[in-house]
């Protein structure tokens, strides 16, 4: 059994969820090349859809992704990445630990009172 990369044109999504308490952390997408990145580090790599490459998660903020077990659906085309985070344990780019720090709630979406991990601005170099 092998990954479906050809039902998303190359790519497929993958959740990160943290190893240890289950919350997930964020959702992005891998390519093959990213995957075998991925197994041959023990890091999680990702492909960027916004800038057309390989992202090596916390290759400039520092928190990156520790595999802990790769799990794969039924159809084959979407995996969960159970992982330690690393680093200042955010896994989101806005400083937070998780990317869904908001919930839809009377028609809008409001945070959710998670606290900061570290300000973007004084992370990444932009």
């Amino acid at each position: 059994m092998d990954i479906d990369f050809e039902k998303g044109n190359g790519l497929v999504p993958v959740i990160a969820q943290d190893a240890e308490s289950g919350k997930v952390l964020m959702l992005a997408y891998i390519n093959k090349e990213a995957f075998e990145y991925t197994l041959k580090t023990g890091r999680a790599t990702y492909w960027s859809r916004s800038r057309g490459k390989l992202w090596r998660k916390g290759e400039e903020s520092g928190n990156f992704q520790e595999i802990v077990d790769i799990l794969i659906d039924c159809d084959n085309d979407t995996l969960i990445y159970k992982v330690t985070q690393k680093g200042l344990a955010a896994a989101c780019h806005e400083g937070y630990e998780s990317c869904f720090f908001r919930n839809y709630k009377e028609g809008k979406w409001v945070y959710n009172g998670e606290i900061k991990k570290f300000e973007p601005n004084e992370v990444y170099k932009k």
